[in-house]
């Protein structure tokens, strides 16, 4: 199967190996998927407290000044969770869970794939995609040579599989 290079399957590395990579890679896709709610809800929270600055403002100006007092006192500030702002909970994510499971996916392809990310999905590329077809080559232009169609050999020597 032709791949370009930094995702062709090293030698020795299992069907069962390439799809449990893949099933790795598309848990790591979640992984960041739930980082990034986790830096909106960050981000929102933030954003919302200085909202309550202006509506402290604008209760107070409105002759509200205890309204004001509560929105100053109760809610600007307040923690989000037992002690914690969301940055340090963004933090003991990272640290507790976020970084670990990065490092033993870069470990784990490093011992099972010689380094080599998105195996898996290299091949399901190689069976989807029409050889030879605008819009379906192997890699970017600037890194290929010519897509020579189903069956051909590449400058390397390598055939392009139908």
């Amino acid at each position: 199967m032709t791949t370009d290079d930094s995702h062709a399957r090293p030698p020795g590395v299992t069907d069962e190996t390439v799809e449990a990579l893949g099933k790795l890679s598309e848990a790591i896709e979640w992984l960041e998927r739930a980082r990034g709610r986790l830096y909106d809800f960050h981000q929102m929270v933030g954003h919302l407290d200085f909202q309550m600055d202006e509506a402290a403002r604008l209760l107070r100006e409105a002759g509200h000044d205890e309204a004001a007092a509560w929105v100053e006192d109760e809610v600007i500030g307040r923690n989000v969770l037992d002690g914690r702002w969301t940055f340090q909970i963004v933090e003991e994510f990272d640290d507790l869970y976020y970084e670990p499971i990065r490092e033993g996916e870069r470990r784990l392809l490093d011992e099972l794939a010689d380094g080599r990310r998105h195996l898996f999905e290299a091949e399901l590329k190689e069976k989807r995609r029409t050889h030879g077809q605008t819009g379906h080559e192997r890699r970017p232009a600037a890194m290929h040579e010519p897509d020579l169609g189903a069956g051909a050999e590449d400058p390397h020597g390598v055939a392009d599989p139908v």
